[in-house]
């Protein structure tokens, strides 16, 4: 590649920002870490956590850069391809839970750009909601089955919508007491003792919502070895995007502070099940009125939220499931009939186990009481399953280290062997306690979907290969 055509570190670093970072990531750490407390917990998430996993993923990325940057393939490069299986099985497993939420959030929005409050979805009767979010998911698989995504352009222009509006809060919310000085604002006292956090069980049982925030920068891992010389631009690139996750945590934190009151938020069970909910609704409905402009900005944004949600949920139907089955190297593991295909070349089986797998998620949360309960539930449960496709990048970060010579990176994290090795167990020690942590919680049902839902997925996950390998051994009896 010409240096003409190789990207800046500048550009790598706006390309990482809006793939890691979204609006609902201020709005979640804000509610769950009791308002500004949070402040010191991404400072040491950013620092101790984010940055050597981004510049982990650097090093993987470059050490395979003709395998497309996709975890499963590192893990072929570096171990085998069994485990290469159980690497691209967790990804796909990951997306099981964050399918079955899409459809509760499209309605969320949907309900907001029309109603323009929370009452009137959180007042339905949580099994018409959730039968409602079913229908929209079959009519999800339904399109994901013909093969048809019509909606990746809408996405990628909802999803470019959302984020210029997550900067703009920060911006606009800022500017808001120049404009009208005598609006509504909460008063936050900036002291020490109002910034460090509680340590008590609620806080360690939420770090996940923290990790699941900061995860996924391995997108941008294909992009490392077309850096302008990318020993220094890649780290400059990851430095800087992790100075901007930070900068915007910060300033959309403080934001956040002039506009709503912890106290309130904790008040209740109900009262936080709704913030967690409608907290970012809520917020460019205030917004529009500091601009004496009504509900002009909640309308954007709910709109640019329903078609991202619902576009989302087709995606992630179809784009987990051929990462799964269309890896030559691990098919082998996998039983024939998931591998089967319609004559629009799409996994019928394949998602015809989504439609299982997503759908008893969504109508098993018809138990639950209330329609903001299920999305804060949702919320916590994706935090801890999506978090343990983040495992296996540590995994093969590892398992490459240790094949320091036989495996040649272009790029390194670092040099020494010791440090490398320190950091790649760190980061998945982290990993794994928030995610195991995040399992807890006080209400019985919550809990056991949180520990039932990644059990039931890794047993499957376990069960195929011996399922395939019988196939074989049926097929060599013959």
């Amino acid at each position: 590649m010409s240096d003409t055509n190789k990207i800046k570190w500048t550009a790598l670093a706006m390309m990482g920002f809006s793939t890691v970072w979204g609006f609902g990531n201020v709005v979640n750490g804000f509610i769950y870490f009791n308002g500004i407390q949070v402040i010191i917990s991404w400072i040491f998430m950013f620092g101790l956590y984010f940055l050597p996993y981004a510049l982990m993923v650097g090093e993987l990325g470059s050490a395979f850069k003709n395998e497309g940057g996709g975890v499963s393939s590192w893990i072929h490069g570096t171990i085998g391809p069994k485990i290469a299986y159980y690497a691209g099985w967790t990804y796909f497993a990951c997306h099981i839970t964050y399918i079955a939420s899409k459809g509760s959030g499209g309605l969320k929005a949907l309900s907001w750009m029309v109603f323009r409050n929370a009452e009137t979805y959180d007042s339905f009767p949580t099994l018409y909601v959730q039968l409602a979010t079913f229908v929209v998911f079959l009519i999800g698989c339904f399109i994901a089955g013909k093969g048809l995504n019509p909606l990746k352009k809408l996405l990628t222009l909802a999803g470019t919508c959302v984020f210029i509006m997550s900067i703009l809060y920060i911006i606009m919310l800022f500017a808001a007491p120049l404009i009208n000085p005598g609006a509504d604002y909460v008063h936050t006292e900036y002291s020490l003792k109002n910034l460090i956090p509680n340590f008590n069980v609620a806080y360690f049982t939420s770090l996940s919502i923290l990790v699941f925030a900061v995860g996924g920068c391995e997108k941008i891992s294909p992009y490392v070895n077309k850096v302008e010389n990318p020993s220094k631009g890649f780290p400059k690139g990851i430095i800087a995007m992790a100075i901007m996750v930070v900068v915007c945590a910060m300033l959309g934190t403080v934001a956040m502070g002039r506009m709503f009151d912890p106290a309130v938020i904790n008040s209740s069970d109900e009262a936080f099940n709704s913030y967690a909910a409608n907290g970012g609704y809520w917020a460019f409905q205030k917004l529009g009125e500091y601009y004496h402009l009504g509900d002009t900005f909640l309308i954007i944004y709910a709109l640019c939220n329903t078609i991202s949600q619902f576009s989302i949920l087709i995606l992630s139907i179809d784009a987990p499931l051929r990462m799964l089955l269309d890896n030559k190297h691990t098919r082998q593991f996998i039983p024939s009939k998931l591998l089967k295909k319609n004559k629009y070349d799409v996994y019928s089986n394949g998602i015809l186990m989504v439609t299982i797998l997503s759908g008893a998620i969504i109508l098993v949360q018809t138990l639950v009481p209330g329609a903001a309960a299920v999305l804060q539930q949702l919320t916590k449960l994706n935090s801890v399953c999506m978090p343990l496709r983040y495992l296996w990048v540590f995994v093969a970060y590892l398992a490459l280290r240790k094949a320091f010579d036989r495996i040649p990176a272009e790029y390194r994290f670092v040099k020494n062997q010791k440090v490398a090795i320190f950091f790649g167990g760190w980061c998945f020690a982290v990993t794994a306690v928030c995610c195991l942590l995040g399992m807890y919680s006080d209400d019985p049902f919550t809990f056991a979907l949180n520990v039932i839902t990644p059990v039931v997925l890794t047993a499957l996950g376990i069960l195929l290969p011996k399922i395939a390998q019988r196939e074989k051994k049926a097929e060599n009896a013959r």
